[in-house]
């Protein structure tokens, strides 16, 4: 990944990343060819030196039975947001600016495992529903299905897990805008309902 130092992902946000409930793209390389697929993740901090990714995929999805070439990838994209030049300060000082594009990502390397047991699933599926299901007035268990449906589920999807290696972070947030720019952004996302895109403006701000 190409990444300027003035858009490099401070520890802080690279954490947040990885341990906001989400999606990520996996991508592996095998003998016919590359194959990918965007699957709910959960980050496991305490698994090898730099923690892991885990998530789970159907398991029809041939994915994880091709043996990958090297490192697998898992993308990870935070908010992105499309920058009008009408947004900046400096458009009426002197017009000399062009739209942009504003984002957060990250590419997780590792090697990946894969885990085609009962047991390894049936947490990793209780812990990946309780993220989501956290702060909601009530939240769903797994639990509350059925123990012969949740069982036959189980037997339908497939684990994996990738054991991270190294990461590349990169934040392209309007850092390199001036102050009134910055600030022209944050409002301009915030006004057409990016809250999300427009708070993580005003965090990348030193």
């Amino acid at each position: 990944m190409y990444i300027p130092a003035h858009f490099s992902a401070r520890p802080e946000s690279l954490r947040n990343l990885l341990a906001a409930p989400g999606a990520a793209n996996l991508v592996t390389v095998t003998d016919q060819g590359l194959l990918a697929t965007l699957l709910p993740f959960a980050y496991n901090p305490v698994v090898g030196e730099h923690g892991a990714l885990q998530a789970h995929m159907a398991r029809n999805n041939p994915q994880w039975s091709r043996v990958p070439t090297g490192e697998a990838l898992a993308i990870i994209q935070g908010p992105d947001d499309y920058v009008s030049p009408s947004w900046y300060a400096s458009k009426a000082e002197h017009g000399r600016v062009v739209p942009t594009w504003n984002y957060s990502t990250a590419h997780v390397y590792g090697e990946l495992v894969v885990h085609d047991d009962a047991g390894w699933l049936a947490r990793h599926v209780r812990h990946l529903t309780a993220l989501h299901e956290d702060g909601r007035e009530e939240p769903w268990a797994v639990d509350d299905a059925p123990e012969k449906f949740i069982a036959g589920q189980l037997r339908a999807i497939v684990g994996v897990e990738l054991v991270i290696t190294r990461i590349e972070a990169k934040e392209k947030l309007s850092q390199n805008r001036s102050e009134a720019d910055a600030k022209g952004v944050a409002a301009g996302l915030r006004a057409s309902g990016r809250e999300a895109g427009a708070a993580a403006v005003e965090r990348a701000r030193p």
